[in-house]
């Protein structure tokens, strides 16, 4: 994406090679869903210490594969690292329950089992992270599990595979096949011998796997789109404008917890948004491979075009485009470079307020009171992540609560490590990270007469 050469080619998996990875899987369940949790913990303390040595390589993997900056590479590695560190503890806290008998005649039990074959889509845009979201409950609740990276960055996912290879994993623990979802992809979610699937990435890509999966019921976890509100009130801090356009550019705006509706009460409207017009001007965008704080370019040409279309459609549609705007930044003729892009006026029924651009690009919206702005916010098929800035604690809580979005980032706090990551409505089903994305690759079993 840097400079539009080719780095690299990989295999391309058929439906053979799919229904290999899913036989291997089979095999490795048996073995692997008997051994302890600490036998388990130990095959993942061996996998995270060969990701940390191997991090530089990683690293630049993610840089050239997707055109994420150095800076912004070392999430992916925290991600993973932190993955592998936290499900084996919140697997040993997902223990036994005793289920209250009226009668006290008999002990009743319900009791928590790893749910089978995990297939795994990746998206691209946090490859590693995406990875940590898979792999590390995967292995911990005792499933085997069949990796599909994204076709567009694979890279770094199969340096992983190649470091569980390296530390000799059990076989069959582990797979990974690459291909593109019509074909590698189809093969395995229809497939009535893979038991859960896990799916990051766009919302018309999960209701393919959905459709699918119904067919034999198979346990479906989908974290998708967004088009984040971020609400600023005329008492938020000093910086909660600069923050919200920098969450917004961040990772070359492709990310899908971005806050990419920035809704502004009225009485500061208009000086926010002289503000945002400077910050955006002056917001750089240069070469993924040098250090500093800078974004890079989107991943391929085909997101390069869509981004385009989409600011031409805000033009047409009489957005005030104040700052950024169609083509690239000077002096980036080659790599697929998008100017970060600001605009004002804009009402909530145009395109670039309602379609998921997953660019660095920022639609702002006035509001007059809280009513309206949680009205806008909820005026949409998403229900991500959502934003809110102000110093009123009630307000806060207040607000929070009448968000229609699984999550809420308040004056710029962030989410914790170990917390529950999804949404409602086209944002997915689910949850990944924390003990709920853990949840979703176990199976719960009532024993009745367990004494």
């Amino acid at each position: 994406p840097a400079d539009e050469k080719p780095i690299a080619e990989v295999a391309w998996a058929d439906e053979a090679d799919a229904l290999k990875a899913l036989k291997a899987a089979q095999l490795g369940f048996k073995y692997w869903s008997a051994l302890s949790l600490s036998e388990r913990t130990e095959w993942m303390s061996k996998l995270r210490s060969a990701i940390l040595e191997n991090e530089t390589r990683l690293r630049q993997a993610i840089i050239h594969e997707m055109g994420k900056t150095y800076e912004g590479s070392y999430e992916d590695i925290e991600a993973i690292t932190n993955a592998l560190a936290f499900y084996p503890k919140a697997m040993a806290d997902v223990k036994d329950e005793s289920i209250p008998d009226p009668e006290n005649t008999h002990r009743h039990v319900m009791v928590h089992q790893a749910a089978g074959v995990a297939v795994a889509y990746l998206a691209w845009n946090f490859p590693l992270l995406n990875v940590g979201f898979k792999i590390g409950p995967a292995l911990a609740s005792g499933c085997t599990m069949i990796l599909k990276p994204s076709e567009l960055a694979p890279l770094s996912a199969m340096i992983i595979a190649e470091l569980i290879d390296e530390a000799k994993f059990p076989k069959g623990v582990f797979n990974l096949v690459n291909g593109d979802g019509a074909t590698t992809g189809d093969a395995l979610t229809s497939h009535p011998d893979v038991n859960m699937i896990s799916f990051t990435g766009s919302t018309r890509a999960g209701a393919l796997i959905s459709q699918n999966a119904a067919k034999d019921f198979k346990r479906v976890s989908l974290e998708l789109g967004g088009k984040g509100a971020n609400i600023i009130f005329k008492d938020a801090d000093s910086e909660a404008i600069e923050r919200g356009a920098l969450r917004c550019f961040r990772n070359s705006g492709q990310s899908c917890n971005a806050p990419t509706r920035m809704l502004i009460e009225k009485s500061m409207y208009e000086d926010a948004v002289e503000r945002l017009k400077k910050y955006a001007d002056e917001f750089k965008v240069d070469d993924p491979n040098k250090e500093g704080d800078h974004i890079g370019p989107v991943i391929s040409e085909m997101q390069y075009n869509k981004i385009q279309t989409l600011i031409k459609k805000g033009i047409d549609e009489g957005a005030k485009l104040i700052s950024g705007g169609p083509g690239k930044p000077n002096g980036f003729d080659n790599g697929y470079y998008v100017k970060p892009t600001v605009f004002a006026d804009v009402n909530n029924n145009m395109e670039i307020a309602r379609t998921e651009i997953f660019g660095p690009v920022l639609s702002v919206i006035p509001f007059d009171n809280e009513n309206e702005a949680i009205e806008i916010a909820n005026d949409t098929d998403y229900g991500l992540t959502n934003y809110i800035q102000t110093q009123d604690t009630e307000k806060v809580q207040r607000v929070a609560r009448k968000l229609r979005s699984g999550m809420v980032d308040v004056n710029g706090v962030g989410i914790a490590v170990a917390s529950p990551f999804g949404g409602y409505k086209h944002s997915g089903i689910g949850r990944e990270a924390g003990t709920e994305g853990l949840i979703e690759f176990l199976e719960v079993k009532t024993v009745g007469g367990w004494n």
